[in-house]
């Protein structure tokens, strides 16, 4: 869910990257439907835990989500990394069927499976298709606003591009 691109002028939301020397990063997490089109997110400084960013990527969802019934449930597919308690009461929270690989569990299905793909593939790679706008990949903006509003901009336009492909 969390890409860390580098802010070099610093800023809102950010914090020392622990995987790259303490250098100042912002951390976005991305809520995406079952095609890779971006649905909510959120954005916080690099040293913040992804479980944390959770419950505001769920709360920024623009729209009004259906009501999950028994026929129809809204499930939410995380890896190992959201194996928390606090994770699993905040989907519960919010009506998803939370779908999070054990610590262990997804290296133990690609041994045994051949072919095997997680399904956060998904996320990463409407993060990849985020990374292609330069002007995200590298954290210009001092004000979190700003660089929020590129954001959904390119989620916007990922959205738009993908109803052209899939339409």
């Amino acid at each position: 869910m969390g890409v860390k691109p580098r802010p070099p002028l610093g800023g809102e939301n950010t914090g020392k990257n622990p995987t790259d020397r303490g250098k100042l990063g912002v951390k976005r997490s991305l809520l995406t439907e079952a095609a890779g089109v971006p649905v909510g997110l959120a954005i916080a400084g690099a040293n913040r835990h992804d479980m944390k960013l959770v419950k505001p990527t769920i709360e920024s969802i623009p729209v009004a989500r259906p009501t999950p019934t028994t026929d129809a449930p809204q499930g939410m597919c995380m890896d190992k990394g959201y194996d928390y308690d606090e994770v699993r009461d905040t989907l519960q929270e919010f009506g998803f069927t939370a779908h999070i690989r054990a610590r262990g569990e997804e290296a133990q299905a690609i041994k045994q499976e051949a072919g095997f793909r997680a399904r956060r593939w998904v996320v990463e790679r409407t993060h990849s298709w985020m990374n292609r706008f330069r002007r995200i990949l590298i954290r210009w903006d001092k004000k979190s606003e700003n660089y929020l509003a590129l954001l959904h901009f390119a989620c916007a336009w990922i959205a738009f591009k993908a109803c052209d492909l899939l339409g």
